[in-house]
C-alpha cells in the first residue's frame, strides 16, 4: 500500500523545527515585544540580523556556485553580452547627474547608513554637531525604512571611509549587476538575443537611469527580485540543500528592503513546496530552519506606523483616510495607464517597453495558465519566472490599491519598476514562440532604435524631474555645501538630515525657536564660524508678495542678512540667510558683554571652570 501524498512532509523531524522556529518568530516579532520597547530593541539589534543574514547568504552562494567559479575561464565567457551589459550601463550612468532625487527616502537612508557605520546602531540621526573637529551624532530616531540598503552602504562606508557620494556608488556598481542579471535570465529563457533584448529595453528606460544615479534603495530592489528569481530557477535545477540556502536567504534579505517585498515570500514559498512534492522528500537546510529568527525585526519596525500615525503620510493626501483601500484601484488603473504610455519627454517612462510588455503579458498569462499542469516539463528559469508572477501581479495590485499609488506622480512613478520588470520577463518568456531569427532580430532593432531615439533624448532633458522641487533644492544646498572653505558652521533648516548627513551641525527651526538661548549661547561663544538658515518663500503671481513656507519662519528676534537665493521652480524662490544677530525686542542677545572678564589665579579654579564650560556646551548644543 502506497503511502499518503504528504506523508514524508508530515514525518520529516526537520519540517517541524522549521516550523517551531517560524512560531517562535511571530510571538517574538508580533507578540513579544510591543509599542517603543520593540523600537528600541530594532535599534540596537537590527544592524546584526541582517548583518548574520548577508554571511549566511554570502556563505550559501559560495557553496553553491563554487564548483562553476573554479572552472570558470575567461575564453569561455560570451564577450559580446559582457560588452552591451558595459556599454548599456555607462548610457545609464552618463545622461543624468548624480544625486539624491526622492529626498525623504534617500536622504534617511543615507542618515540610518551613517549610525550604522559609526555605531552600529539603526537611526537616522536628527541632531549632530562638530565638536572640535570631530563630527557626533547626538540624537536621532528610528526609521521605518527596512535596512538592507542602509546596511550595504554602511559597509561601502566601513570600506572606503564615510562619504554621502558613496550611495550613488553603490547604485553604480548595481546597475551592471542588475543588467548582468538581465542578460542571463534572457539567456535562460529564450536564448542569447533575448538577453540582449532585455538589456536593451531596460537601456531605454530613463526612470531606471534616474534610480542608478540616485540614493535610493529602488535599484537594489530590482537586483534582489532578479537574484532571488535566477536563485529559484537554480533550486529547481540541482534541488540540494546549497542552492536551497542561497535562494530563501535571498528571499529573506529581499523582505528587507522594500516594505512591500515581503509579498516575493509567496512565491519563494511555492517553489520551494513544489520541488518538495516532485522531489517526495524535504530538502531543507539548518540556515533555512532557523532562517525566520532572521526575520524577528521586520514586524518589529513595523510598529512604528502603531506609534508614528505620520509614517503613513497620509498628511500629503488630506482627501484619504486609509491607506490602502480597493476604491482607489480604477483611478490609480488610470493614471498608471497615463504614466506608462506618456510622453517620454514629460514622464521617465518607455514606449517602447510599455507596448512591447504590455502586448507580452496577457500573451504570457495565458500561456502560463495552459502550461501550469505541465509546468515541470518546462526549464527551471520559465517555471521560476511562473512562480514570481504571482509575486509581481501581487505587488502591482498592493499598488493599485494604496493611497498614493498614482505611477504618474513624481515621488511614486519608481514604484512601477518591479511592473517594469515583470513586463520584460513576459517578453522574454513568449519570446521562444516566436522562434524565427529574423523576428527576433526586429525586436532587438526596435528596442535599438527606442533607446535612441527616445530613450537617450529623454534622459538627456531630464524635464520629467524638474518639477519636484524637494531634489532640485537639494541639489542646490549640496552646491552650497561644496562651495563652502570650512564645515564648522550650523545650519538651520527643517530638513536638518541632509545636513548632518553630510556632516554639517545642523538643527530645525522649531529647536531654534525653542532653544533661542542655546543658540545665543553658542553664537556669543563664536562656537560655529557661522549661522545659516534655509528658508523657502512663495511668490504671490499678482502681487510679488513673497511669503515664508510654513514652518520656516524664525520670526523677528533672528536678524538675518540673505547670502545665496535662486529661483529653481516658477512662483518660489530659495534662500540661505546667515544669522547677523539675535534679539529680545530692542535688546540684542548676541551683542559682546562691555564690562571686563574675571580670570582666576588659581590654576585649579581655571580647571574648575573649563570643565564646567565644557559640560555646559554638549548640554546647549543645538
Amino acid at each position: 500500500m502506497n503511502p499518503p501524498p504528504l506523508s514524508f512532509i508530515v514525518s520529516d523531524r526537520r519540517l517541524w523545527l522549521f516550523a517551531l522556529s517560524g512560531a517562535l518568530a511571530v510571538v517574538l516579532g508580533f507578540f513579544a515585544l510591543t509599542g517603543e520597547p520593540a523600537i528600541v530593541f530594532v535599534s540596537r539589534t537590527g544592524y546584526w540580523f541582517v548583518l548574520t543574514a548577508f554571511i549566511l547568504f554570502l556563505r550559501a552562494l559560495w557553496l553553491t556556485f563554487r564548483d562553476d567559479l573554479r572552472t570558470l575561464r575567461p575564453r569561455n565567457l560570451d564577450w559580446t553580452s559582457v560588452a552591451v551589459v558595459a556599454l548599456g550601463g555607462i548610457v545609464l550612468l552618463v545622461h543624468e547627474t548624480f544625486g539624491f532625487k526622492i529626498v525623504m527616502d534617500e536622504i534617511m537612508l543615507l542618515g540610518t547608513s551613517m549610525s550604522m557605520h559609526f555605531d552600529k546602531t539603526v537611526l537616522t540621526p536628527m541632531r549632530g554637531n562638530d565638536i572640535q573637529g570631530v563630527f557626533v551624532i547626538l540624537d536621532g530616531m528610528m526609521d521605518k525604512r527596512p535596512l538592507f540598503f542602509p546596511f550595504l552602504l554602511s559597509l561601502l562606508h566601513d570600506l572606503t571611509g564615510y562619504r554621502p557620494e558613496n550611495a550613488f556608488l553603490l547604485n553604480g556598481l548595481l546597475i551592471f549587476v542588475f543588467l548582468g542579471m538581465v542578460n542571463h535570465v534572457g539567456r535562460l529563457l529564450a536564448g542569447r538575443r533575448a538577453g540582449w533584448l532585455g538589456v536593451l529595453l531596460f537601456v531605454g528606460l530613463p526612470l531606471l537611469s534616474q534610480n542608478a544615479t540616485g540614493g535610493g534603495f529602488e535599484l537594489l530592489n530590482l537586483v534582489m527580485i532578479l537574484a532571488t528569481l535566477l536563485l529559484g530557477a537554480r533550486f529547481i535545477a540541482r534541488r540540494d540543500e546549497a542552492s536551497l540556502t542561497a535562494f530563501c536567504f535571498a528571499g529573506l534579505l529581499l523582505v528587507q528592503v522594500r516594505y512591500e517585498s515581503m509579498l516575493y515570500l509567496l512565491p519563494v514559498a511555492l517553489i520551494v513546496l513544489w520541488v518538495w512534492l516532485g522531489e517526495r522528500r524535504v530538502v531543507l537546510s539548518w540556515p533555512v530552519i532557523f532562517a525566520p529568527l532572521l526575520l524577528v525585526a521586520y514586524p518589529l519596525q513595523h510598529r512604528i506606523f502603531e506609534l508614528r500615525t505620520s509614517a503613513w503620510q497620509m498628511e500629503s493626501r488630506p482627501d484619504y483616510t486609509t491607506p490602502f483601500a480597493p476604491a482607489y484601484f480604477l483611478d490609480n488603473l488610470s493614471h498608471a495607464a497615463n504614466f506608462f504610455f506618456a510622453d517620454p519627454k514629460n514622464q521617465p517612462s518607455s514606449l517602447t517597453l510599455s507596448i512591447l510588455g504590455w502586448l507580452a503579458l496577457p500573451f504570457f498569462l495565458l500561456f502560463l495558465a495552459k502550461k501550469v499542469r505541465a509546468l515541470r516539463a518546462e526549464t527551471p528559469a520559465f517555471a521560476a519566472t511562473a512562480f514570481f508572477t504571482v509575486g509581481f501581479a501581487a505587488q502591482f495590485i498592493l499598488m493599485m490599491c494604496y493611497f498614493w499609488g498614482k505611477f504618474d506622480d513624481p515621488v511614486i512613478r519608481r514604484l512601477s519598476l518591479p511592473t517594469y520588470l515583470w513586463l520584460v520577463l513576459a517578453v522574454l518568456a513568449v519570446l521562444p514562440q516566436f522562434a524565427s531569427a529574423v523576428f527576433q532580430r526586429v525586436l532587438l532593432g526596435v528596442a535599438a532604435f527606442g533607446v535612441i531615439a527616445s530613450g537617450v533624448p529623454s534622459m538627456a532633458a531630464h524635464a520629467y524631474s524638474q518639477e519636484y522641487l524637494p531634489g532640485r533644492e537639494t541639489a542646490w544646498r549640496r552646491q552650497f555645501i561644496a562651495d563652502q572653505l570650512r564645515k564648522d558652521y550650523l545650519m538651520i533648516d527643517n530638513d536638518s538630515v541632509l545636513w548632518i548627513a553630510h556632516e554639517i551641525s545642523a538643527t530645525p527651526v522649531y529647536q531654534a525657536l525653542k532653544r533661542r538661548k542655546d543658540i545665543v549661547f553658542h553664537f556669543r561663544n563664536r562656537t560655529f564660524s557661522s549661522i545659516f538658515v534655509f528658508q523657502r518663500l512663495n511668490i504671490d503671481p499678482e502681487t510679488g508678495h513673497m511669503t515664508l513656507r510654513e514652518g520656516d519662519d524664525l520670526g523677528p528676534d533672528y536678524v538675518l542678512e540673505p547670502v545665496r537665493e535662486e529661483r529653481l521652480q516658477t512662483l518660489t524662490l530659495t534662500r540661505i540667510s546667515r544669522v547677523k544677530e539675535i534679539r529680545d525686542g530692542a535688546v540684542s542677545l548676541t551683542a559682546p558683554d562691555t564690562k571686563e572678564p574675571v580670570v582666576p589665579k588659581s590654576r585649579e579654579e581655571i580647571e574648575k571652570l573649563r570643565k564646567a564650560y565644557l559640560e555646559q556646551f554638549v548640554k546647549q548644543l543645538p
